[in-house]
């Protein structure tokens, strides 16, 4: 495979796609979360005289745990369609993988454990997964084609299926849209270090009681199956770039027919790839089913898979970005459950900021046009904020797609997706 590694270095653009130029130190990566901290907590002090029962939400431990309960299943559809497209598969199906794992890590949750359930979900994702690949990888079928299909087969099954297995249950909660109540997963508080964390947040110091909030928020009532989550994002990254099975996997993504060349069985490959991408899926699925609600309701998913590959893109392919993208998303999903049009209507605020921060260094980058829209975006939400109390209740449950776009319309312009990805390839064309 040395081969392939001399390659891939040779292709690089410095400062471009994927190549090494192109990733954040962690330096850089430290600047950019303590200066969001900052933003965070300037903001709540401007805000705090006029709306602080409104506003103290944003950086509290409660308002941070929920951010983390939506990100995760957005997160795991997102490293479920990274490992997928890092062999060259693009997997739209992933709503209805995620889908699969709502109802069959029920299903398996009622009938024995939650645990059993998790297994059953993944298995169920993995089996959406199975398919995708069958249709992709051996026929040839447009990956988008086989995708939205996918959604609908997963969509029309559970429907059927809890007609079947759920409707004889109404004695005890069951209905052909929800299954019974799931016992529901462990969850943990570190002892000691929350307390004094929510102690420290009471203070409402600058900075300080921030920091505390969101600290808290990740060490108070947290799943196990976050943690689990967790440690597959970080396991993905060392099995995608520091084992020599990620290596294959992803040469699968750029130039498969070299690898074939190389040896590399490229079917086997990208079959592995989406079928543990449907398998993290149907994770995120059993997420949402037993650890966010402990019951299966039709329609849960909410467009979160979409959503994950949005996380996916913003992340340019690479799990950190992934983690990224997911906790902006659930942040931003959040709060707007957590209190309505009052909070929304002050993350017009941050946005703002944010706004203009951009439209600052696109100016000294001198990309003048970018940094004039975005001026202007940021003067109109200002003057939004400032004309306004709150946000009319159609824009408030729209808030988490909203912003998806906007990240994505910010994000799209440094993105470099897999070569061969979405391309058809056939057995024996690097022989």
């Amino acid at each position: 495979m040395s081969a392939t590694v001399t390659t891939t270095k040779s292709t690089s653009t410095p400062g471009k796609g994927n190549g090494p130029a192109s990733r954040m130190s962690l330096g850089k990566v430290l600047l950019i979360v303590a200066g969001a901290l900052v933003a965070l907590s300037v903001l709540r002090a401007l805000v705090d005289a006029a709306q602080q029962a409104d506003f103290d939400r944003v950086t509290s431990a409660g308002q941070i745990g929920a951010a983390l309960s939506m990100a995760v299943p957005i997160g795991l559809a997102g490293l479920g369609g990274l490992w997928s497209e890092r062999a060259g598969v693009v997997n739209i199906g992933l709503e209805g993988m995620m889908i699969l794992g709502t109802f069959f890590g029920a299903w398996a949750g009622y009938q024995s454990n939650p645990w059993v359930g998790v297994l059953a979900g993944v298995l169920g994702g993995a089996v959406g997964g199975l398919i995708h690949a069958v249709a992709t990888v051996t026929f040839g079928v447009d990956h988008i084609i086989s995708g939205v299909a996918m959604n609908i087969l997963a969509l029309g099954a559970t429907t059927y299926l809890a007609k079947r297995w759920f409707e004889p249950l109404a004695d005890i909660g069951g209905s052909p849209k929800n299954s019974p109540q799931v016992d529901p997963i462990q969850s943990f508080t570190v002892p000691g270090l929350s307390d004094w964390l929510a102690d420290l947040e009471n203070h409402h110091w600058f900075l300080v009681s921030d920091v505390a909030g969101i600290l808290g928020g990740l060490v108070t009532d947290i799943s196990a199956l976050t943690v689990v989550s967790v440690l597959l994002v970080v396991g993905s990254f060392f099995a995608l770039w520091r084992t020599s099975f990620g290596l294959r996997l992803r040469s699968c993504g750029e130039n498969p027919t070299a690898a074939e060349s190389l040896g590399v069985n490229v079917y086997l490959y990208k079959y592995a790839a989406v079928v543990i991408s449907g398998g993290l899926a149907g994770l995120g699925g059993v997420f949402l089913a037993l650890v966010r609600s402990h019951i299966y309701n039709e329609g849960q998913t909410g467009g979160r898979g979409y959503i994950g590959l949005a996380a996916m893109l913003f992340g340019n392919w690479r799990p950190g970005g992934l983690a990224m993208g997911a906790g902006l998303f659930g942040y931003s999903d959040a709060l707007q459950l957590r209190n309505g049009g009052a909070t929304v209507h002050a993350l017009l605020l941050l946005v703002a900021l944010g706004l203009a921060a951009l439209a600052a260094w696109r100016i000294v980058r001198k990309s003048y046009v970018a940094g004039a829209v975005s001026g202007a975006a940021a003067v109109a939400l200002l003057l939004w904020y400032a004309l306004t109390d709150t946000v009319p209740n159609d824009l408030v449950s729209a808030t988490p797609y909203i912003v998806t776009l906007l990240v994505m319309g910010l994000a799209s312009q440094r993105l470099r997706m897999p070569k061969a990805n979405n391309r058809p390839y056939r057995k024996g064309q690097g022989t």
